[in-house]
């Protein structure tokens, strides 16, 4: 394993989003906050409790997954579409550096990224909302799986894209109204039992209610089903990568 060169390509991306802090970093956390103020304090004080948790409080999980998630696809995506983009990304293929280091250098610097917003979020609603995390080793863990899945997904996109345009498809027409659908601002017991059955498909209501269990040990869906639903996920992104790469899929021709 090359370290170094992992090293070189984390120290990289994560430079760059020093130089755009504002843009990287700032801008998705004060948007989240001024979701807490309108969901959580304007029309939270007005809404029901809901599990025994105040509604500003359930958000919050619905509210992290959702900035992270987008952040992770969108930071990862970039991160190599842009290097196909201008050029160098045969500077990378031809030195003396396998597609597992390239992989986790990327990967590295798009979850590091994700997981300081995810923080930052957390800390900044603690302000906000009363939050109790029952389960706080648990919360890491689903945080830094969903930051995975979601960056190991956004390389995909990014080998895939033609075009500036394409890159920001998936997080807006498909993810977002996922995560929106999934839970992330109601729990899906309230919905109509036909509903209720059609949101099981979609697989962003087990990574909102694994998350939601880690802060208030109660879930729509079994805490089990939630942990296998992001590793299977996290596994095909990587079967999907390592097929890219064997194939040299948009990267080679």
């Amino acid at each position: 394993m090359n370290i170094q060169a992992i090293k070189a390509i984390y120290i990289f991306e994560m430079s760059r989003t020093i130089r755009t802090l504002v843009q990287s970093i700032a801008s998705p956390v004060i948007s989240t906050v001024l979701y807490f103020i309108v969901f959580g304090s304007a029309i939270g004080s007005r809404m029901e409790n809901i599990s025994d948790v105040s509604y500003g409080s359930f958000i919050v999980p619905g509210l992290i997954l959702l900035t992270v998630s987008l952040q992770s696809l969108s930071n990862a995506s970039f991160s190599i579409y842009f290097p196909r983009f201008i050029g160098t990304i045969n500077e990378l293929l031809s030195a003396p550096v396998s597609y597992t280091e390239i992989v986790i250098g990327y990967i590295s610097a798009a979850v590091t990224k994700s997981m300081i917003i995810g923080l930052i979020i957390l800390i900044t609603a603690s302000f906000l909302v009363d939050i109790s995390i029952q389960h706080p080793i648990w919360m890491i863990c689903i945080l830094f799986l969903s930051c995975v899945a979601f960056s190991l997904m956004g390389f995909i996109v990014g080998i895939w894209a033609k075009n500036f345009e394409q890159i920001t498809i998936i997080p807006d027409l498909i993810i977002t109204p996922l995560v929106f659908l999934g839970g992330s601002f109601y729990s899906i017991t309230l919905l109509p039992e036909f509903w209720q059955k059609v949101t099981l498909f979609n697989p962003i209501v087990y990574l909102i209610s694994g998350f939601r269990w880690a802060f208030f040990g109660n879930s729509d869906v079994y805490i089990g089903y939630s942990i296998f639903a992001i590793i299977t996920f996290t596994l095909i992104c990587l079967l999907i990568i390592w097929r890219i790469f064997s194939t040299g899929y948009r990267i080679k021709n």
